[in-house]
């Protein structure tokens, strides 16, 4: 890095070169081939510590290459494909971590693939070269990360293409990955995704000038066709809505219809321009390579089933989705989330919301840079407490958006420290509306539990991330379904059954996932509520009911009474029934006195 880079920038870097597999040791691919000498292009940033713990991978989606961040010289127009999250201070911080980008075995940008010199010929491989996988990338990756003295990656990062790489790696190399960050992927190509590849590789092999591939001598190189497939594929990059806002039905020029066959549409000059811009830099032959490296990758494919591969892993793992997506659209994420969660798996998700389709992995860089930024440091450090953590819960406190001058209660959270005293030390426990994760935080520092929570606020979900909880971003109103029987020793539901549509849906999964389950909500039958109401026929606003009508997310207002009535209909034994005002406990008349109460709850 020169001393005149702008802040927050790696500044000028250099492509670095790593050859291996030279003959009669060549790589043996899944295809069965052999391939060799195979040489990587990559790019580091940053310095690797003493004990080589620091390491990140970033891995690059289909037209990628090893050049993540920073400018390769002073007057480059544009700097690296992921410069907004790679260097000091950025989510990737060059300043903490020693991150690595290699091109893909296959690629383009100075790696081993169909453009190279084939030693057998001396000219181009093109078609004659392999076939090659998705796990043939990684294996070429990890004999650069050998290369490179790295016993163990701290983390592995992709999106899209690069997000399947990751799953392969912490699949396929478990014991050398700490962490993964899987982005806008999927665990397999599906016949959508494979049927714009299709069209797009019959339309650059359509192409007058793609010779059988041996387009290399010749002045005429299939630029229409690569031109097309990359038109095709960046409509499935972007969305309805991010269309609708960038180009609408603009029209070119004066604004007024031609009626011929130019381009008259705003959208449909972006997308020459997006071809035009391509071609110039990427091999036709790659295109196809590459593209059908995608089309083969099915994670499951060797295991027999998604959760079986989702077994081997041994990494921390986020996953991240974005809800407009409708390339790798967020269900997919939630299969590859819900298939680690049973094999009880450490697994973060977030589906991110977001009108920029499937490009949103390189544009929402904000959301993106608190939840990598958190997860990371979290990873690195799992021994330091998060900061925000509160031990004394007396000053954990309820935050409604307004406040409300009549509120009549103190906002102190009471219920914790019981639950956290009712819950056995290395308990395995679910917290449903965990919101930014104090409760687990507090557990996991004072029982050492092994906690998940499940909210439906994104905006919470980064702040439990942030702290370093384990969290799936789901609405508990769908049920946990996807999630095995009897597969947490506590399901937690504090201060949350008011607010869900589905009550008696949510506590029958509860009790079929949990061995037992601890619920907490405020009292409707307390006497200043009762007395607020009759007195002044007004909606009551409590400590623990802290929202004016117009802006209350509750559903239902219960009483201690109505909780153990519904219990006895759904046949649900209660255990323990804690009726609990600011001070404390209460023992006498709790359906009148107690603003709010806890139960421990088991099947019956």
């Amino acid at each position: 890095m020169n001393a005149t880079v702008e802040p927050g920038s790696v500044g000028i870097v250099k492509t670095q070169y790593f050859t291996f597999a030279e003959p009669p040791n060549e790589m043996v691919l899944e295809s069965g081939a052999k391939l060799g000498p195979i040489t990587l292009a990559y790019e580091t940033y940053g310095a690797l510590n003493e004990d080589k713990s620091n390491a990140v991978l970033i891995l690059h989606a289909l037209s990628g290459d090893a050049h993540v961040a920073g400018k390769h010289h002073p007057d480059d127009k544009k700097t690296g494909w992921w410069d907004t999250m790679v260097g000091p201070g950025k989510a990737f911080d060059t300043e903490k971590y020693f991150v690595i980008c290699s091109n893909v075995l296959g690629g383009c940008m100075g790696s081993t693939g169909p453009s190279s010199i084939n030693p057998a010929t001396g000219k181009p491989y093109g078609l004659d070269f392999p076939f090659v996988t998705i796990g043939d990338m990684v294996k070429a990756q990890r004999e650069l990360i050998r290369y490179l003295g790295i016993d163990r990656l701290l983390a592995v990062a992709g999106g899209s293409m690069g997000g399947m790489q990751a799953m392969d790696w912490a699949v396929r190399f478990p014991d050398m990955v700490r962490a993964a960050l899987l982005i806008s992927t999927t665990h397999l190509s599906g016949a959508q995704q494979i049927a714009f590849h299709a069209v797009g590789r019959h339309a650059i092999q359509a192409d007058g000038s793609f010779q059988d591939g041996e387009y290399y001598s010749s002045r005429a190189r299939p630029e229409r066709g690569l031109a097309i497939a990359r038109m095709l594929a960046h409509i499935t990059y972007l969305s309805d809505e991010s269309m609708r806002h960038k180009f609408g039905r603009r029209l070119q020029g004066n604004g007024t219809l031609r009626f011929d066959m130019g381009r008259e549409f705003q959208v449909e000059s972006y997308l020459d321009h997006q071809g035009a811009q391509f071609v110039n830099r990427f091999d036709a032959n790659t295109y196809l390579y590459v593209s059908k490296a995608i089309d083969y990758f099915d994670i499951s494919a060797k295991y027999g089933s998604l959760d079986a591969a989702m077994a081997q892993v041994q990494a921390k793992t986020l996953v991240l989705s974005f809800s407009s997506d409708w390339l790798y659209p967020p269900y997919q994420s939630e299969q590859i989330v819900y298939a680690l969660a049973r094999q009880k798996k450490d697994v973060t998700y977030c589906n991110i919301q977001s009108d920029y389709g499937h490009d949103a992995f390189l544009l929402e860089v904000d959301v993106m840079t608190k939840v990598v930024e958190g997860f990371l440091k979290h990873t690195f450090h799992p021994e330091r407490p998060c900061v925000r953590c509160i031990d004394n819960a007396s000053k954990i406190t309820y935050d409604p958006p307004t406040a409300t001058p009549d509120s009549i209660y103190s906002s102190r959270r009471v219920d914790y420290d019981l639950i956290v005293d009712l819950v056995e030390p290395g308990s395995r426990v679910l917290d449903i509306g965990c919101g930014g994760g104090e409760l687990l935080c507090r557990l996991d520092r004072q029982k050492q539990v092994k906690g998940v929570g499940v909210e439906v606020c994104q905006e919470k979900v980064v702040s439990a991330i942030g702290c370093g909880i384990s969290v799936i971003h789901a609405d508990i109103d769908e049920g946990l379904g996807r999630l095995p029987d009897n597969s947490f020793d506590y399901v937690l539901l504090s201060m949350t059954l008011q607010v869900i549509q589905k009550p008696d849906l949510v506590l029958r999964e509860m009790l079929r996932v949990g061995r037992k389950c601890i619920v907490s909500f405020p009292n409707f039958g307390l006497w200043r509520v009762r007395l607020k109401t009759l007195v002044f026929g007004r909606a009551p606003v409590t400590r623990n009911l802290p929202y004016a009508w117009y802006q209350s997310p509750n559903r239902h207002m219960l009483s201690l009474k109505d909780f153990r009535g519904f219990c006895k209909e759904l046949g649900v034994r209660i255990e323990k029934e804690i009726p609990l005002t600011a001070e404390g406990v209460i023992q006498y008349w709790p359906n009148l006195f107690a603003e709010e109460a806890l139960y421990v709850v088991s099947r019956d």
